[in-house]
């Protein structure tokens, strides 16, 4: 290495201690209250972050629950899917997904993903309800995944879901504040799963998670499954439920959280715009469909086959992090591959997974550290 060239420090690949320097002392005072009036389950602290979410999006039911993945199983159990019920979930995207179908004895029956935006093939889902019939298999939901931050197709997969009597769920994991057709995530579906994992554009200190409903009925369900199936007594417990409950000291993290999470999405907006135009002309760069807002959870490239890797290994040397989401499909891993795949296999999944690759994407990336990484993305390219 020549004497005089600088070695950059490493990058974060999400940066929440940046966020944490933003929120100081406010998010140090909203622990310390919890811990002074020491109401750590379901304390005053949950309540005000369910009607604050309700406010955000829209939605008259806002539930905080245990996690992601528990919010889809809450949501399950209180639709009453199990043991030979269908469940249509895409391949690309994380196995909690299926998992949570899996959990509840249904079966999960994988379904292709649009190349464009990575979520959902309406088409490919008609093809999986013909799969699970002729399985023998009833055919009871659609978990749609908002990849990456962007919402689904919710028109377009809810005229299915009528024709078919399916319930549509919002796995909205990566996507809470996102928009689509002037509606926030939170209202497309007929109930919606979101995570509030550290990593997530709105994330708690641990793990956590929150179901959204305008089903007054549903949302009553729900609130006593995650509750152990309670009733009015808590002792005479009405239905078999879990431990899904939201802890207070994560309720009240993330209410400082929601304070500042509108200007944090304007942020991300406008970082993954100035991606697009700094490295559209050499990648395939994301673009949203007209109508459509994203949260930008990942900033994702594609890449021909057998770049990605070198790609990676080249910003690695330079302190520059990369993931890959998903390498392995679900539909390909060990625990899930003997579930059933609409009919015409999952093509656009299997060919996804050895294209992208996701860049460094939060609210505190700032323009000098972004044309780093762009500039080191441009070299590795032309080499």
């Amino acid at each position: 290495m020549n004497q005089h060239t600088r070695v950059q420090a490493p990058l974060p690949f999400i940066d929440v201690a940046a966020q944490r320097r933003r929120l100081g002392s406010r998010i140090d005072d909203a622990i310390a209250r919890v811990v002074n009036h020491c109401q750590f389950i379901n304390g005053p602290e949950v309540r005000e972050l369910e009607r604050d979410l309700s406010a955000f999006c829209g939605a008259k039911h806002s539930i905080g629950v245990s996690s992601g993945t528990d919010a889809l199983v809450l949501i399950l159990m209180a639709l009453g899917v199990g043991k030979g019920d269908a469940v249509f979930c895409p391949a690309f995207t994380f196995s909690a997904t299926a998992e949570s179908v899996a959990l509840v004895g249904a079966t999960p029956v994988f379904v292709d993903v649009l190349e464009a935006t990575f979520n959902l093939d309406p088409a490919s889902l008609e093809r999986g309800i013909a799969t699970a019939k002729r399985l023998e298999l009833t055919p009871k939901a659609v978990m749609a995944v908002d990849l990456f931050g962007l919402p689904a197709d919710y028109d377009a997969i809810g005229r299915i879901a009528q024709q078919h009597d399916l319930k549509v769920i919002d796995d909205a994991a990566q996507s809470f504040g996102a928009t689509y057709r002037n509606r926030k995530v939170g209202m497309l579906g007929d109930v919606t799963a979101t995570s509030f994992f550290p990593a997530k554009p709105l994330g708690c200190y641990g793990d956590g998670g929150a179901v959204f409903t305008d089903d007054d009925d549903l949302a009553a369900l729900i609130l006593s499954l995650r509750n152990h199936g309670a009733g009015e007594d808590r002792y005479d417990n009405v239905r078999i439920g879990m431990n899904g409950r939201l802890d207070t000291i994560q309720a009240a993290v993330l209410i400082e959280k929601l304070k500042i999470f509108a200007d944090e999405i304007e942020t991300r907006d406008r970082l993954a715009k100035r991606y697009n135009a700094l490295l559209g002309d050499i990648a395939t760069v994301p673009q949203m469909p007209s109508g459509f807002g994203s949260v930008w959870a990942q900033y994702t490239i594609r890449l021909a086959a057998g770049r990605r890797d070198p790609l990676a290994a080249a910003l690695r040397s330079q302190g520059i992090p990369t993931a890959q989401y998903y390498p392995k499909p679900t539909h390909r891993q060990t625990a899930y591959r003997d579930y059933p795949l609409a009919d015409g296999g999952l093509p656009v999944t299997d060919r996804l997974a050895d294209e992208v690759i996701s860049l460094p994407m939060h609210a505190y990336l700032d323009e000098a550290t972004q044309d780093r990484i762009v500039a080191a993305v441009r070299e590795a390219l032309r080499a």
